[in-house]
């Protein structure tokens, strides 16, 4: 649910937990990122820095400048001025994300995983089994079949977690127990009903099945994308999963390589909760062969 009057709790003497409700909805995390967007604009003295979640906003403040009390009235005010979600709109821009479905560098990883941590059910048949698909042909339409929402970042340097906006083609998947020691740089992640593209080579948990050359976070700053920020996508941003063939996945990488690549995107959008709430009560119920 998403709370009448928000929760507090402390995290040391100069962090607020700053709670809007307790489910993972995507009309709540839209609240999350407006009131993250209203706290910033209206510069409340003495907070430092904001850190949006999946359903809270982490506040850092400096405690010579303003109370613990003090701040959590600000915070309260800035709350009640929102009114009606439905009314809501965000800056939205929309990225096209290239990506090699059942890629061989994830298989090596999982296979790897198997031979050495657990025996497990390959990657991309446990998520046609649990989520009730054909194939992985099936699996592939479903999850290249909706635009996604840059929920939060977090965890590591321009790690993404995307929330899929059509119904039709939400998945869900447990994670790995335990979790992997290494995942490919730019893999394609699936735990609980969330999707992630891995920004580096890193340990993880999600099911894995696919892998994008476009790099997503870039600390040497190579390509044009990545100017004036680290990290590509900011939240509220969307992403759309175009699936590509093993010759068009090498040419975006060579790109990559020698610095021309060009990161494709619509820049930039409205995005309206009341417009996405008339579309979700037009289209069918959830049904796998409905999204396309």
């Amino acid at each position: 649910m998403i709370y009448d009057r928000p929760r507090f709790a402390p995290g040391g003497d100069r962090i607020i937990e700053f709670e809007l409700g307790d489910e993972m909805s995507f009309e709540l995390n839209f609240l999350v990122h407006t009131l993250a967007n209203r706290i910033r604009e209206s510069r409340v003295r003495g907070v430092v820095e904001l850190i949006p979640e999946m359903a809270s906003i982490q506040v850092s403040y400096d405690p010579d400048l303003i109370s613990y009390r003090d701040l959590t009235e600000e915070l309260l005010m800035l709350r009640a001025s929102i009114g009606d979600l439905s009314s809501l709109e965000l800056t939205s821009r929309l990225y096209y994300v290239p990506i090699l479905y059942f890629d061989p560098w994830t298989r090596e990883c999982t296979e790897d995983y198997r031979t050495k941590l657990a025996d497990k059910e390959p990657d991309p048949d446990l998520l046609v089994r649990m989520n009730g698909l054909k194939d992985r042909a099936h699996l592939k339409q479903v999850h290249s079949g909706t635009e996604y929402w840059v929920a939060a970042l977090g965890f590591w340097p321009g790690l993404c977690s995307l929330m899929p906006l059509d119904p039709r083609c939400r998945l869900t998947a447990p994670k790995y127990n335990p979790p992997r020691t290494w995942t490919p740089k730019g893999t394609i992640g699936l735990g609980g009903a969330l999707t992630c593209i891995y920004p580096d080579q890193t340990p993880g948990g999600y099911q894995i099945f696919a892998r994008t050359p476009m790099p997503i976070w870039d600390r040497l700053q190579r390509l044009k994308a990545f100017k004036s920020s680290l990290a590509l996508f900011k939240a509220g941003d969307r992403v759309r999963f175009v699936p590509v063939d093993r010759a068009e996945y090498d040419e975006i990488a060579a790109r990559v390589d020698d610095g021309s690549y060009e990161h494709q995107f619509a820049d930039y959008q409205k995005f309206s909760i009341r417009g996405y709430q008339s579309w979700l009560a037009e289209i069918a119920p959830p049904q796998r062969e409905a999204a396309q």
